[in-house]
């Protein structure tokens, strides 16, 4: 990771007015608070940065080695580690990082992992036109692909053909989203526009 940043979850979509009273479409992120579970340092690991935990986990659910990992932060199993990078302040073992450090912040980078759609054909994962938009050699097959390649030569389909195959479950960085607003007081992140992945499912925020 190059940016500081925080680990969060996505609670949903919802829209606010802006001052103009146009609507503007959101999403509502639970964005910490963050544990600082592990502080890599250059002459131990050969590169800086700081681990996050995110997101309460049962002990019983909890290997031994993390459970003791956790134990020498002094604090309880969390779900959901990443390292950081790039902060500009020093935090030690147990700090607590929360939505507070996005404030003043007019722009953020969101990384998650998208939908997974299953297995899907050319038109919906390609944008193939079918049979309105007959390019690739058919002529009464709606949605098909059409011809995949030449005759003797080359003799064979080339790689990185855009045919069928398992679509979604990427992962998905959408950059320079704004922040609309920052709610300290139940951790909660508004930024403009969509975020990958479903609701519920873990997001990281980048400044």
């Amino acid at each position: 990771m190059k940016l500081p940043g925080l680990i969060g979850k996505k609670v949903g979509m919802t829209s606010v007015f802006s001052v103009e009273g146009k609507s503007i479409p959101c999403t509502v992120i639970e964005c910490g608070p963050c544990v600082v579970t592990q502080v890599k340092t250059l002459e131990k690991d050969g590169y800086e940065a700081l681990q996050l935990g995110f997101d309460e986990k049962k002990e019983k659910h909890t290997s031994k080695q993390l459970s003791g990992h956790f134990k020498k932060a002094g604090t309880t199993p969390k779900r959901k580690l990443v390292e950081f990078a790039g902060f500009a302040e020093e935090h030690k073992l147990g700090d607590v990082i929360d939505v507070t450090m996005l404030e003043g912040t007019n722009f953020v980078d969101i990384v998650g992992t998208s939908k997974g759609k299953g297995y899907q054909g050319v038109v919906k994962r390609h944008g193939f036109g079918g049979v309105g938009q007959t390019t690739h050699g058919q002529h009464n097959r709606t949605r098909k692909p059409g011809s995949i390649g030449a005759c003797s030569t080359p003799a064979r389909v080339f790689k990185g053909m855009r045919m069928g195959g398992r679509m979604g479950g990427d992962r998905v960085t959408v950059e320079n989203l704004e922040v609309l607003k920052v709610i300290p007081e139940n951790n909660l992140l508004l930024v403009k526009g969509s975020v990958p992945g479903a609701k519920g499912s873990y997001v990281i925020i980048q400044k």
